[in-house]
């Protein structure tokens, strides 16, 4: 025998549906809540993210700067010439393309043969974006400079910096500088392209960018900048008067 579901009269049909627009609106408004949580908690999440981030950031970068650079004491990748341990310690911020570098470099090259133990040069890179082969050349000698011939290479390049200061791919030429110095060619252009060496030179652009050099040569004499000399004998006296008065 089947049993009829009992009829439902109008007035408790809408009774019903409005009980059903109930639970439907109370459900809404639980989805709504339940979306707004969730997006409260992915921003949470993504803001707590990036302070951890800033954290971490800030944690690493003493290290990823690498150690702190001074201008008035030599630092572990400078390159020297004369007494390390001389009181007179002259710093140059150069730029293997430049030619105002090129200019003083015969200058340099003649303060340290007339002052020899007395004055000290360091020598930092700073190749300038302008100049679209200073870092190859400042790999160049630093290459030579793993076969202990930096000094060699600096010279060579700065003689013949029109030699090789437009070309589109000098690699060349520095290494033909290289078979010139008795230098092992294939080891020079492993170095030249190594990643030690290009990690040094972006190294020494970002200290010189932290110490607030805008250009090239930038000389410091033992720690104070100097305003650059106009010629050998301007260059010579203010050595001297730091010379004597030490």
């Amino acid at each position: 025998m089947n049993v009829q579901p009992p009829q439902l009269t109008r007035r408790e049909r809408r009774k019903l549906l409005r009980q059903e627009q109930r639970k439907a609106e109370q459900q809404n408004k639980l989805n709504q809540r339940s979306r707004r949580f969730i997006l409260w908690l992915l921003i949470v999440l993504a803001v707590g993210g990036g302070i951890l981030g800033m954290i971490k950031l800030a944690a690493r970068a003493p290290q990823d700067a690498g150690p702190t650079i001074t201008v008035d004491a030599i630092n572990s990748g400078d390159w020297v010439k004369g007494s390390p341990s001389a009181k007179a310690l002259l710093v140059e911020y150069s730029d293997l393309q430049c030619p105002a570098c090129a200019y003083y470099y015969p200058l340099l090259k003649k303060l340290n043969e007339e002052f020899g133990d007395k004055l000290a040069i360091a020598y930092r890179h700073f190749p300038l974006p302008m100049h679209q082969n200073a870092k190859g050349a400042a790999y160049a000698a630093e290459a030579a400079g793993r076969q202990g011939k930096f000094w060699e290479m600096h010279d060579m390049i700065f003689g013949q910096q029109s030699a090789w200061k437009d070309e589109r791919k000098p690699d060349e030429i520095f290494a033909s500088y290289a078979q010139q110095l008795n230098l092992n060619v294939d080891q020079f252009k492993a170095d030249f392209a190594s990643k030690e060496i290009r990690k040094k030179v972006d190294g020494a652009y970002r200290n010189a960018t932290v110490l607030g050099l805008n250009g090239t040569p930038t000389f410091f004499l033992n720690g104070k900048k100097l305003t650059n000399p106009r010629n050998y004998e301007e260059f010579k006296n203010i050595i001297n008067q730091t010379v004597s008065g030490l």
